[in-house]
């Protein structure tokens, strides 16, 4: 199992800086950042690009893996991000993740103006969108006339570091997008059961993530892929155990090991940030970061 954190794009970068190089020195496995105009509770407060975000983390750090978790469709256009994401590839010497998923409906579906997409929408326009890039970032010229988004000539030369292209970890959990995980994804991303956030248990949370996992496994095996080829990421904080497994040391290993038994293969956590959801005691998320793997054996 690996670890791996996710920072949030608020502070400016003479400080946000410190965040990135830490999150390297403590041995995480990847630093992801949110793909957000804005999100939640932070947008009345500052919130920077991912992408330029990751370019500076990039020159900032050596060998931790860096990533979106997730960009969408939402803002976003394949032709445009392909390009940014083959020189974010090239700058950081191959260390990118795309995590990527069909986004919902926040403050990002609205802020170019347009009007919320339909579930079905989002999820015609997820399908597409994955396909083009694919071909975005395999192919050096490509040319696609789609119903939602087209290329014509769009060049990527010389393409990614990482070949045949950066890895795909895609947020799915409904069958279409398991589809899509099981045909473009080198990882899949969860964030656990929405439904029983609120009023559910850690035990029923458990049972939700067993049944995705399954859902997967069948997915891959209508494309005659073995599952066990996908990474399988769990972005915590939204499950109903919430912050607790941040509480101790303890209490991590202890989640961990629940989850590991599932197939999970890289748990993300967040750095901490004080006045949030996302609270936590920085002395026992190092002890987590640097202890805790050790303790799962």
């Amino acid at each position: 199992m690996r670890l791996s954190t996710v920072i949030l794009p608020i502070h400016r970068w003479s400080e946000g800086q410190k965040t990135w190089r830490r999150a390297e020195e403590l041995g995480f496995h990847a630093a992801y950042t949110y793909d957000h105009l804005s999100w939640r509770t932070f947008r009345d407060g500052p919130w920077f690009g991912a992408l330029p975000t990751l370019t500076a983390a990039a020159t900032a750090t050596e060998r931790i893996r860096l990533g979106t978790l997730v960009t969408s469709p939402n803002f976003r256009h394949p032709v445009t991000l392909a390009k940014e994401l083959m020189a974010l590839d090239d700058i950081s010497g191959g260390r990118i993740t795309l995590g990527i998923g069909a986004g919902g409906n926040g403050f990002d579906a609205t802020a170019l103006g347009q009007e919320p997409w339909t579930p079905k929408e989002r999820a015609d326009r997820f399908g597409e969108f994955v396909g083009l890039l694919d071909r975005l970032l395999t192919e050096e010229s490509v040319t696609e006339t789609g119903t939602f988004y087209s290329a014509n000539e769009a060049r990527n030369i010389p393409g990614c570091v990482q070949r045949p292209r950066l890895p795909f970890a895609v947020a799915a959990t409904g069958p279409r997008g398991l589809r899509l995980a099981a045909r473009y994804g080198q990882a899949w991303v969860t964030t656990g059961d929405p439904k029983i956030f609120e009023d559910g248990t850690p035990e029923q949370s458990v049972a939700a993530l067993r049944g995705q996992i399954e859902k997967l496994g069948k997915a891959c095996a209508e494309t005659g892929r073995d599952v066990a080829e996908l990474d399988k990421i769990l972005l915590t904080g939204f499950t109903p155990d919430r912050s607790r497994p941040l509480e101790s040391l303890d209490a991590f290993v202890d989640f961990a090991g629940r989850h590991r038994e599932l197939g999970f293969t890289e748990i993300v956590i967040h750095w901490p940030i004080p006045a949030s959801d996302f609270a936590a005691d920085h002395a026992v998320f190092e002890r987590i970061a640097t202890e805790a793997l050790a303790r799962l054996g």
